[in-house]
């Protein structure tokens, strides 16, 4: 009877577990059928190497991809070096009490904050109270701020996986601690850590709300960028040909277009985070 009980309870647990993915996978797809099947007929050379033009009724995307590079550039400058070393000094250096369980608590919670807060939060921090203005700069601080919490987490959860007993066998042969951080910690998390910075990139690099308030601009037709100025980004320039445009229906092919391109983008670096992951993890079998 427990037997018979327990094989019950373990059907029901996978039923529910296939059909919750299969629920998933069935709209993804859709999703995309729906994005691919009215964007491909717009993907040409031209769309992706020309300005926009006309404001925004022809020409190509070549500027909103230009800043989209820029903008995970400056994002990635400012939030993985401190947020690795944030990692480092919680998971090797603080000491377990209340006050780093409250950081660790803060930082958690930080990942669940909407993303339209840090948008109006660097408004009032790099647009206003430093006079970035709206610009590249401004927007690309916000974001690096937005992908701190992950990155933290992501990096303090790979050190957390190398056992102990890599670092007291580098200390018994006379390393300090910051060379077994440096020379064993490290390398040996670089596959988590990388890992966790990619995707963390790639969610960064889709986001509208932050860079609404910072520097996002609706139309420029010129491919110069200047980390003092405003630009243009996919993720926006999806948004206000969707919403916001005086011609939609007009504009609503070249939207679809952006829209495929913008998951192409997301797709090979959530690929990239595969890759480096498998690729870190052979080497180190």
């Amino acid at each position: 009877m427990r037997f018979r009980a327990e094989r019950i309870t373990t059907i029901v647990e996978w039923g529910t577990l296939l059909l919750s993915t299969g629920l998933v996978c069935f709209f993804l797809v859709i999703i995309l059928w729906e994005i691919v099947s009215k964007g491909a007929a717009v993907i040409s050379a031209e769309f992706v190497l020309q300005v926009p033009k006309e404001g925004m009724t022809a020409g190509g995307i070549l500027t909103p991809i230009i800043g989209t590079v820029l903008l995970t550039l400056l994002t990635a400058l400012f939030a993985i070096p401190f947020g690795v070393c944030c990692a480092v000094y919680l998971q090797e250096y603080a000491s377990n009490n209340w006050f780093t369980r409250t950081i660790r608590a803060s930082i958690r919670n930080l990942s669940g904050v909407p993303s339209i807060i840090y948008g109006l939060f660097g408004l009032a921090l790099f647009v206003q109270g430093l006079q970035f203005g709206t610009s590249l700069l401004a927007a690309g601080l916000t974001l690096g701020l937005l992908s701190l919490p992950y990155i933290i987490t992501t990096a303090e959860e790979a050190l957390m996986r190398i056992p102990n007993s890599m670092r007291e066998a580098a200390l018994a042969v006379g390393a300090t601690k910051f060379e077994t951080i440096r020379d064993v910690v490290l390398p040996s998390s670089m596959s988590g850590i990388l890992t966790g910075v990619v995707l963390t990139l790639s969610r960064a690099a889709g986001e509208t709300a932050p860079i609404l308030f910072t520097g996002a601009a609706f139309y420029i037709n010129q491919t110069r960028a200047s980390v003092n100025q405003e630009f243009m980004a996919l993720p926006y320039h999806l948004y206000m040909l969707s919403t916001q445009h005086q011609s939609i229906d007009a504009v609503r092919p070249i939207a679809y277009g952006t829209a495929l391109v913008l998951v192409f983008v997301v797709f090979v670096l959530n690929l990239a985070a595969f890759y480096i992951r498998y690729t870190y993890r052979k080497n180190e079998n």
